[in-house]
């Protein structure tokens, strides 16, 4: 089944595909715990329960449009959990103050029609096609077929190497004149251990080889390495945004800090698609 990860507020907010009667369900625990920007699970299926009860009371057919079906959880775990389709999401937020709500729905109801959206739908196929594994490891080329494959027919650009110098938040990526021999002296570097592949990940970020879409297609690049040479590759569900742009930064001047990081990130679910598809999901949530 296709899984999904939104964020709303920094929050997740974990749907699953139906094919059947195909719709998404999404997690009311989650919907729940963003609406009454409650963090604390135990309070927030306590108050489900509360109000699941006080809605039957009021014969609210919302409680009879649930549907519990097995939602991963923190702990990689699947346990059964209550859903609802958009409809009742809509509903369910009805019932909460509409200073919380009307934010909520405003952004469950946008239509994501974005580079972005486009891109990241892309990015999952890559997974059902498999052409993932047809493409060169730790590669300048390879880096290029996967940016081409994600923003092909988004940017006239997709897939090139810039020609123009390009910076972001006051750091200068290499600049446009040196950045072939560059790229040149990344793809000779070693790839083999996880210090190697961190070094080679955070000299390929300094190049920033494209225009746009960077960080998005690297990432996938960084777990093809550590896929083939460690057999692993990284649950990024597991790393904090603030943590990994942080240590990006710092990798700027020394990688041993990403290194670490990643290191307790790693997983062997190298053929999960479950942890690809949510990999895809947090990589698309750094950029926002």
């Amino acid at each position: 089944m296709k899984i999904s990860i939104r964020f709303f507020n920094d929050r997740e907010v974990r749907a699953i595909w139906d094919d059947e009667h195909a719709k998404w369900w999404f997690s009311v625990l989650d919907i729940v715990g963003v609406l009454n920007e409650e963090p604390d699970y135990s309070k927030t299926r306590n108050y489900w329960k509360y109000l699941k009860s006080k809605l039957k009371k009021e014969n609210n057919q919302l409680v009879s449009a649930t549907t519990q079906l097995k939602l991963t959880a923190s702990d990689w775990k699947k346990y059964n959990t209550d859903t609802l389709d958009s409809n009742g999401v809509i509903e369910l937020a009805k019932h909460f103050p509409n200073n919380r709500a009307m934010k909520f729905l405003d952004w469950f109801l946008y239509s994501d029609t974005s580079i972005d959206g486009q891109s990241k739908k892309k990015a999952y196929t890559l997974f059902e096609s498999n052409l993932i594994n047809e493409y060169e490891v730790g590669t300048t080329r390879g880096l290029q077929q996967i940016h081409a494959y994600l923003f092909g027919g988004l940017y006239d650009f997709a897939g090139q190497v810039r020609e123009k110098s390009i910076s972001k938040g006051g750091y200068q990526f290499v600049y446009a004149q040196h950045l072939k021999s560059k790229l040149q002296q990344i793809d000779t570097m070693p790839q083999t251990t996880l210090e190697t592949i961190i070094l080679k990940y955070a000299e390929m970020n300094k190049a920033h080889p494209f225009m746009e879409g960077n960080g998005r297609s690297t990432r996938i690049w960084l777990d093809l390495m550590f896929k083939k040479y460690l057999k692993k590759c990284v649950d990024w569900s597991k790393i904090s945004k603030e943590n990994y742009m942080n240590s990006m930064i710092i990798s700027t001047m020394d990688s041993s800090v990403l290194e670490q990081l990643i290191e307790t990130a790693l997983t062997n679910k190298i053929n999960d698609r479950e942890m690809f598809m949510k990999g895809i999901d947090y990589s698309y949530y750094y950029e926002e």
